[in-house]
């Protein structure tokens, strides 16, 4: 995967009222290809527009590629499936649960990337599920819109996003054809994932794009790009000389992620990090709880979400490197997902992310206090720990260390 390379426009865009207007729009000028890719889609009323789009597009002659993951997405109404099949829309549920074993690593690698690439010109990437900003699967209707980003590129690095949607369908094209026992279909799916390199995915992006911001995009699978997102991450922080500002729905670096946020602030950058504060998931909750100790100890800020649930994943470093994408510092995102975030080094794109989480921290933030984290009641240290305890214990079963 290339570096970082100029060339790029790029538009921040927070929350679904800004992600979906944004993306109807530019699916509702599409006139060749649509790709979209997503962990969640639901036919609320956001997902209703997605997806009237998507059939509109289709119906007057674009092809529609639409893949969902099977834990996010187990199903799709059967109204509009038929919809999707009657206006053409090729659409696929990846990785159902299934019968595979609940410490199988298979059933954890999951499609969580948001990815959408629309005529091999623009492309949408961020953590925004197709899904109401204030609509929750688990817990209804939310009092306050979730607190999330996305952005809209041009530019060089779409041609990169088209070429790995293409041979992550085609791959998955070939999969189903031999488990239906359809080889040489099998084939064929698989050597037109080969040759896309050199085909269609070259030839996408914005080929008037000049000036603009320095950008690329970064995988995790579980093939090439293994670790390509915490690298960036630790590589940035390792170079940080001023401040390191980091908004993270689920938090649970790893030891040498951890040990890089330490340093940094043990040599006096000034580290700031925006995590939830709204119970949403046991393990995801408790389990990032014991990480505060040694990093409020070293100096670090740690402030907590309150208003809705917090599901950003970006950071900004410095005041000119930022990322924006779908992947958590958590195990499941850095060691299992299939993942995808923008990284720019642009002063005025880092700087409008600053400000925004600063905001968010000064009006929505709750500031932990040392000395309330260390007296903090015995039962939540034993949930603490017991989360802990289980998520490192899910790792070691699932043939991972972290």
């Amino acid at each position: 995967m290339a570096g970082l390379r100029g060339g790029h426009h790029i538009e921040w865009l927070q929350g679904g009222g800004d992600y979906f207007a944004a993306l109807v729009r530019a699916l509702d000028a599409s006139v060749q290809e649509i790709r979209l890719e997503t962990y969640i889609f639901c036919l609320d009323e956001a997902g209703t527009r997605v997806a009237s789009a998507l059939v509109r597009a289709a119906r007057r002659g674009v092809a529609v590629y639409l893949v969902m993951d099977g834990a996010g997405t187990p199903e799709i109404d059967p109204a509009w499936a038929a919809q999707f099949d009657q206006a053409g829309i090729q659409w696929r549920i990846y990785a159902r649960f299934g019968t595979v074993g609940w410490f199988s690593p298979a059933r954890w690698r999951r499609l969580h990337r948001k990815l959408c690439v629309i005529d091999g010109r623009v492309a949408f990437c961020g953590g925004i599920n197709v899904l109401d900003d204030l609509n929750d699967p688990s817990y209804g209707r939310l009092n306050a819109p979730r607190f999330d980003f996305a952005v809209r590129v041009t530019g060089p690095l779409v041609a990169e996003a088209m070429d790995t949607m293409a041979r992550f369908w085609w791959r998955m094209q070939a999969v189903r054809d031999v488990r239906e026992r359809e080889l040489p279909s099998a084939w064929a799916a698989l050597q037109a994932s080969v040759k896309l390199g050199a085909g269609a995915g070259a030839k996408a992006g914005d080929p008037d794009a000049s000036g603009g911001a320095r950008a690329g995009l970064l995988l995790r699978d579980n093939l090439r790009y293994r670790r390509q997102i915490e690298r960036a991450y630790r590589r940035a922080i390792g170079a940080a000389r001023h401040e390191i500002i980091i908004a993270n729905a689920y938090f649970l670096p790893g030891v040498r992620l951890h040990r890089a946020l330490l340093h940094a602030a043990r040599r006096g950058v000034r580290v700031r990090l925006l995590l939830q504060g709204r119970y949403e998931y046991f393990m995801q909750f408790h389990a990032s709880r014991p990480m505060y100790g040694a990093l409020l100890g070293a100096g670090a800020e740690v402030h907590e979400y309150a208003p809705s649930f917090l599901h950003a994943k970006v950071a900004v470093i410095d005041g000119h490197w930022a990322t924006v994408g779908s992947s958590n510092l958590d195990p499941l995102s850095l060691l299992l997902a299939r993942e995808a975030n923008v990284v720019v080094d642009d002063a005025d794109f880092a700087g409008e992310l600053r400000s925004r989480l600063e905001h968010a921290m000064l009006h929505d933030g709750k500031l932990v206090d040392s000395v309330s984290y260390r007296d903090r009641p015995w039962r939540q240290r034993f949930l603490d720990a017991v989360a802990l305890g289980l998520m490192r214990l899910l790792l070691v079963l699932s043939r991972n260390r972290y």
